[in-house]
């Protein structure tokens, strides 16, 4: 599945979680999609912490 489908399905997630669920659930499913995105970034990079340190880093450049 490529990137521009997976955004899809969290935009969409995010969507029917502000819709239905109302601001909390919004915040909540954000962030629990953060966490996800952040432990799959880990465990597909080996489990290395340097790939979160250069993650970071990357983005302060």
């Amino acid at each position: 599945m490529n990137r521009a489908i997976v955004g899809m399905f969290a935009g969409m997630a995010l969507a029917f979680a502000g819709y239905f669920g109302g601001f909390g659930a919004f915040l909540l499913v954000a962030a629990l999609g953060a966490v996800g995105w952040a432990a799959g970034r880990y465990l597909e990079g080996g489990g290395r912490a340097e790939d979160l340190r250069d993650l970071f880093e990357r983005r302060n450049r």
